[in-house]
């Protein structure tokens, strides 16, 4: 056990980096914090998409941000395409996350601009799979 929690804290593509969780439900939010603090990453939240902006605005060096999708006011499509319209965050890797998956959603996503597609219930491993895959670059 206690080996298994030094090779997540010694997670060099993942420790330290920032990311941003923008989601509506706070049990998401939580939920993933805790898991991507074990791999020693800074985690900055915001509950919706205008808040999301604004943190992204405000905390320099973010790398990386993971979209909830179906959030009321402004959803994860319209976040997106706000973040893409902001000249410094125009390559920032975007994951979107959304719990209801249907056909045409992954290109949806794609097309508003993120950089990747998960579905909710968020599997750990596919997460932690697709951090890496995208900050190792």
């Amino acid at each position: 056990q206690e080996k298994l929690e030094e090779l997540r804290r010694s997670d060099t593509v993942l420790a330290g980096r920032k990311v941003l969780i923008v989601d509506d439900d706070i049990r998401n939010i939580f939920a993933m914090t805790s898991m991507l603090e074990t791999h020693a990453m800074q985690v900055h939240s915001a509950e919706n998409g205008k808040d999301g902006i604004e943190k992204l605005q405000a905390t320099p060096g973010i790398d990386i941000v993971l979209m909830d999708i179906m959030m009321p006011d402004m959803d994860g499509y319209d976040t997106i395409r706000a973040i893409r319209g902001i000249t410094a965050f125009r390559s920032l890797l975007i994951v979107a996350v959304t719990a209801k998956a249907m056909k045409g959603d992954r290109e949806k996503c794609i097309e508003a601009g993120a950089w990747d597609y998960l579905s909710k219930p968020v599997n750990t491993q596919d997460l932690l799979t697709v951090l890496r895959a995208w900050l190792h670059q």
